[in-house]
């Protein structure tokens, strides 16, 4: 049940040798080979398993080929995780940076390794007794930390220079059509249509006081469960695109990862987690959820849901682009421009309908 690494995926390699000679230097008691493996899940930053005999650490590294200046940032991400600790212990504590290229060939971080259930696809979480009132607990106690994150004080971790609330949604809408943009390898009517019903629809602005942490990619396969106790949430992972801005944009990303049984089946196909399951909360249920939690106006959240589905249908296409260019030869990436598609026609059946969920019907 323990989420576990595999063989290195051929073009992902990282030099062993140079590694273990960097971390002798910074970490004491680290003896003997560095053996690596690498966690296969994510398309973004890449994920590796160090092991010195019985001890474990996490390197994280930027993907093979990626040109988007503003991803991939290591040593935010290390800074981000090596303040939030100490308000927020569900971040993995962040241990040593290295923005010498010449160590592996990227810049890089590692981190402490925290065991546990990572429930990725459904067919991936057979094997796990996921009976529905299990399902329904897990669920909440998702929705729940992403409330939880949003009521953490990021100006006690000394994140308050990490974003810019003010203008933060319409900077945010801007910037991924943009990025879809300079990303485009074929024509998606759909997504130019969600653009521009996004940019004709801002929400009235929530400034400073709204402002809250937000994580960015808050889904099943970010979250680390107990081993014994799958209803508790013991890590959150992959915080690259942490910010300080308004949290229902994180509310709306999640929601755009989060399938209801209903929805056509080429969106349930996608790799979003084991939302599907019985007894999982709906996403109209996580909407009411997180609100009762929270306090917040939910009202313009099928704003929100669009902008998440077209955020991750641009981090698709992106990833997609380097597939096509041939600066990464993952074979899971030669179907993301279908994932592209479907979730362009799932922000327009929204916006033609003005919610978030019963979309086929």
């Amino acid at each position: 049940m323990i989420d576990s690494a595999r063989a290195v995926r051929p073009g992902e390699e990282i030099d062993a040798a140079s590694l273990a000679v960097w971390l002798k230097s910074r970490l004491p008691g680290i003896e003997g080979p560095v053996a690596v493996e690498q966690f296969p899940g994510g398309h973004s930053n890449l994920t590796y398993r160090l092991r010195f005999g019985d001890d474990e650490l996490v390197l994280r590294r930027p993907p093979f080929g990626s040109k988007v200046k503003t991803a991939h940032d290591m040593g935010r991400e290390y800074r981000v995780l090596s303040r939030l600790y100490a308000v927020y212990p569900k971040a993995p504590r962040a241990l040593l940076h290295c923005d010498d290229p010449e160590v592996i060939g990227a810049p890089f971080y590692i981190m402490e390794r925290v065991r546990g259930v990572i429930l990725r696809q459904p067919q991936a979480s057979k094997g796990i007794d996921l009976p529905p009132e299990r399902m329904r607990a897990i669920s909440e106690a998702a929705v729940d930390g992403l409330a939880d994150l949003h009521a953490v004080d990021y100006r006690a971790a000394g994140l308050e220079d990490l974003g810019h609330p003010e203008g933060y949604v319409s900077r945010q809408v801007e910037g991924w059509t943009e990025r879809w943009r300079k990303a485009r390898t074929d024509e998606v009517p759909d997504l130019d249509r969600a653009a521009d019903w996004l940019a004709g629809h801002l929400p009235p602005p929530s400034g400073e006081t709204g402002a809250a942490l937000i994580h960015n990619d808050y889904k099943y396969d970010n979250l680390v469960l107990h081993p014994q106790e799958l209803e508790r949430v013991v890590a959150v992972l992959d915080w690259e695109m942490a910010t300080v801005g308004d949290p229902l944009m994180d509310l709306g990303t999640s929601l755009g990862y989060w399938m209801d049984p209903d929805d056509a089946p080429e969106l349930r196909l996608l790799p979003a987690g084991p939302t599907t399951l019985p007894g999982n909360l709906s996403r109209a249920g996580v909407v009411e959820r997180y609100a009762a939690r929270t306090g917040r106006d939910v009202s313009n959240v099928v704003f929100y849901y669009v902008c998440g589905l077209f955020k991750i249908a641009v981090i698709a296409q992106q990833i997609y682009y380097r597939y096509k260019q041939g600066l990464t030869q993952d074979p899971r990436f030669a179907a993301l421009i279908g994932a592209v598609r479907v979730l362009g026609h799932t922000a327009s059946q929204a916006i033609a309908r003005s919610r978030i969920d019963r979309l086929e019907s």
